[in-house]
Order: structure tokens, then C-alpha cells, then sequence
């Protein structure tokens, strides 16, 4: 079986001085997450397509999936972590208490503040994470990355063509995924900075699905001006 976590848990205190977390805000004239909730909803193969969200948002939530795609049996929202990888992982759990899960279940995760994911990246997730167990979704690297140890001069400038900027969704077998993170210890757990690291940090291989620049994730007020731009379709 195939599902979808779209992990919006997120509070968007980079969005500025806003009323309401950023995967809420006005996308045209829908909620940002509305969009990327129906980027899996018209793909059949999921299963079942859970929205992870704060708890106080959670009727909100489900106004809005009600509102703009209607009741039905293939969308669940329930209460994200108070980190990404916790949000993921009660996913995992919803999905063991609710179905029988083996070797070929798979979980595809995704920001709900990147709307503008493709089916082509989606059904790629699908194949990868079935063939190989992880992938994560890159784009190559276009400026010159410099790494910084201190923070104050240059330790080192990495070769740029071995460079990628992640992006998501980022996909797994859901019992791997759950067999690697239950055996990490909680010092590798607080230097996680996404699912694909709880594979990097035991060693064991995660593949490149390749992204598309237009992939944006809506961060900042700019970010949001941009994608409503895109929506439109003004630009080139």
C-alpha cells in the first residue's frame, strides 16, 4: 500500500507578523495546503493521503478539505510532532494502527508549503522508494556552496557538481523507515534535520529522485509573491 504524509506542523514565524501558520495563507484563492493537498488526491494510488497538522489547527483543516474537495474516505488529519521527524512518525504510527503494513508499504512525504510539486516527481517517489526503500527529491546546486565552521571565515568550499539542494517529497518503506529511526539513539535523533538523515546517520543509501526548480517551498512573504505569480502562470 502507497500513502501520503503532508506534514504541516509548521507555525511560519519566518512568514513575518501573520495570524495564522503559512501553509494557510492564500494561494489565489485557496489555502497553500488545499493546493498541495490535491496534487496527491488525484493520484488513485494512495491509500490514504494524511495531513499532519497542530492540533488547534485540525478542525480548521478539515473545514478546508471538506470545502474545496469534498467528504471523502481517502483524506485523514490528525496531529503532527513538535518536530518534522515526530510528525512523520505519527504518521507511521496512524498508518500500523489502521492498516497491515509490509515490506512493500510506502510512505511519500511532502511540505504542505510546496504546492507546486509534479506528477512526474510524485509517481518518481513511488518507483524509487519501492525499488531502493529511500529517496529524497534534489535539485543540482547553482551557486557555489561554502561551508563555514565558525560561522565567521570559510573552512571549506565544496566542488559544486557534488552539490543538491533538497527539496521533498522524500519517500521510504515504511518499515525500514520505522525499523532505522526506533534504533537511533536520542543524540542522533536531536541532529535530524529531515527523514532522509535517519537513513545518512546508520549508513544506508538514500536515492536521488531529480526535482524541478519550480518545487519552490513558500517560506517567506517574497516566496508567497512568487507563487501567486506562478499560479497565474506569468511567468517564463
Amino acid at each position: 500500500m502507497i500513502f501520503a504524509a503532508i506534514l504541516a506542523g509548521g507555525t511560519g514565524t519566518r512568514m513575518g507578523n501573520v495570524e495564522k501558520p503559512k501553509q494557510y495563507m492564500l494561494l489565489g484563492n485557496k489555502a497553500i495546503i488545499v493546493h498541495t493537498i490535491e496534487k496527491f488526491f488525484i493520484n488513485e494510488k494512495f491509500e490514504k493521503i494524511i495531513v499532519l497538522c497542530p492540533k488547534p489547527w485540525i478542525k480548521h483543516t478539515k473545514d478546508l478539505v471538506s470545502k474545496h474537495i469534498g467528504q471523502n474516505d481517502r483524506i485523514e488529519v490528525i496531529e503532527g510532532g513538535e518536530v518534522r521527524n515526530e510528525t512523520i512518525m505519527n504518521a507511521v504510527n496512524f498508518i500500523e494502527k489502521n492498516y497491515k503494513i509490509d515490506k512493500d508499504s510506502i510512505i511519500v512525504t511532502h511540505d504542505s508549503v510546496r504546492p507546486f510539486l509534479s506528477h512526474r516527481i510524485i509517481e518518481e517517489n513511488i518507483e524509487f522508494a519501492k525499488k531502493y526503500g529511500a529517496c529524497d527529491t534534489v535539485i543540482p546546486a547553482t551557486d557555489t556552496i561554502v561551508e563555514s565552521i565558525d560561522n565567521k571565515k570559510i573552512s571549506s568550499i565544496p566542488n559544486r557538481e557534488q552539490m543538491f539542494q533538497g527539496q521533498t517529497p522524500q519517500s521510504f518503506s515504511i518499515l525500514k523507515l520505522k525499523g532505522i529511526y526506533n534504533d537511533l539513539n536520542e543524540e542522533e535523533k536531536e541532529i535530524l534535520t529531515d527523514a532522509a538523515k535517519i537513513f545518512v546517520i546508520k549508513g544506508e543509501p538514500v536515492y536521488l529522485v531529480d526535482g524541478e526548480v519550480n518545487n519552490i517551498k513558500i517560506t517567506y512573504p517574497y516566496d508567497l509573491k512568487v507563487a501567486n505569480i506562478m499560479l497565474k502562470g506569468d511567468y517564463e
